[in-house]
């Protein structure tokens, strides 16, 4: 076993027993599993040859594992830009963590890809990439793609992701979710796509969630709606889920689908 694939069975172990520590009564093994990867760019060549490698290389090469669907998306607001986002979802956690290992070994995505894979350091191909390994909540096991995906229709996307000060503080959050959150969303009218629980990445602990609706004019209304939900109202004002107790900070991203995403 050579030292990149022994790292990603450690990863491989390290998270799942991450996952029953964090849910040692889940019976529930159809909870899928998500990396979502941010690519630092520069503005310029190098944004032209990430798209293109991620269009023509890297989801080809994702399907094939059986990955799907893969989706790409421009920062339109938040730091940082340029960056592209990248999500993969997979049923397997063994899948996902040798994901590299395993594209190492696929001729056609090397061959494809051998411009970005193979860039000078002079000219990198991306600044820096950092990546998050999730587990879907229970009670939104899979992602969901907006209904208008597939056709390639007009959306935008909301990525939300929540610190809390403290991992029982954290599992309160999670809680909150289960207990009738994923409903208020949906009954606003935003399309939910995931809900992720981090199991390994930057400042633990946290959990991200992303939202969609058709355009950029429909957010706040919709979070009007949400939050004048008396549902929301109910839920919210529990003393066991007061909101300042159990997040600590959020970051909020507004993003738009690559013209090759397939979410």
């Amino acid at each position: 076993m050579n030292r990149r694939r022994f790292l990603a069975s450690t990863l491989a172990a390290s998270a799942a027993a991450g996952l029953n520590a964090q849910e040692p009564n889940s019976t529930d093994r159809n909870r899928e599993y998500y990396e979502l990867r941010r690519y630092h760019l520069v503005s310029g060549p190098q944004q032209k040859l990430t798209n293109s490698f991620v269009e023509e290389a890297l989801i080809p090469g994702l399907n094939r594992l059986g990955i799907k669907p893969v989706g790409a998306f421009d920062l339109y607001l938040g730091p940082e830009t340029p960056a592209l986002y990248v999500l993969l979802p997979s049923a397997s956690l063994d899948t996902l963590v040798n994901v590299e290992s395993r594209l190492n070994d696929d001729q056609e995505y090397q061959k494809t890809g051998a411009v970005f894979l193979k860039a000078p350091a002079k000219e990198p191909a991306y600044e820096r990439m950092e990546s998050s390994l999730m587990v879907a909540f229970e009670g939104h096991p899979k992602l969901t793609p907006p209904p208008v995906s597939a056709q390639h229709g007009s959306r935008v996307f909301q990525l939300r992701t929540y610190e809390s000060p403290s991992n029982h503080d954290h599992r309160v959050k999670v809680e909150m979710f289960n207990s009738g959150e994923f409903e208020i969303f949906r009954k606003a009218g935003f399309w939910d796509v995931f809900y992720g629980d981090t199991l390994v990445g930057p400042r633990l602990p946290n959990l991200s969630y992303m939202l969609s609706f058709p355009d950029l004019s429909e957010l706040n209304a919709k979070w009007k709606a949400f939050g004048s939900d008396p549902d929301w109202k109910k839920l919210s004002s529990s003393p066991r889920f007061n909101f300042e107790s159990i997040v600590s900070n959020i970051s909020n991203l507004i993003l738009n689908p690559a013209s090759y995403s397939q979410i």
